[in-house]
């Protein structure tokens, strides 16, 4: 089971990753293309190139994990993008879920991050 929470640092990669690619594979172009760290504790997130799959690369301190989602029909109605040459965006736990679930997070309407509890005396 992925647990997501609001602390984990979650990073997209923009392009589409060929899913013939396992966990070797992807590793590997973590590490070596996007700079990245696979054992950091950080959920990689991909995309294939129909838009119709997605698969999910974390370290839960004792081994890797690569979690697939394709979609029985139709095809991701949203992808990040940027116009820069960082090949990864960081998004929010929330994003990430309404994402998983085919939702357009920059549609969606969250509650703030974080607000400060009221003091009780």
């Amino acid at each position: 089971m992925i647990s997501i929470s609001p602390q984990s640092r979650v990073l997209v990669q923009i392009e589409p990753l060929d899913f013939r690619k396992g966990l070797d594979g992807i590793s590997g172009r973590v590490r070596e293309v996007l700079s990245q760290d696979p054992f950091s504790g950080a959920y990689f997130v991909f995309r294939n190139g129909k838009g119709t799959g997605i698969k999910i690369l974390f370290f839960d301190g004792q081994g890797l994990w690569l979690a697939q989602k394709r979609l029985s029909e139709g095809r991701l109605r949203f992808w990040p993008t940027k116009n820069i040459t960082d090949p990864l965006i960081q998004l929010a736990a929330r994003e990430v879920h309404t994402l998983l679930w085919n939702g357009d997070p920059r549609g969606a309407r969250f509650a703030p991050e974080w607000r400060q509890l009221p003091m009780v005396v």
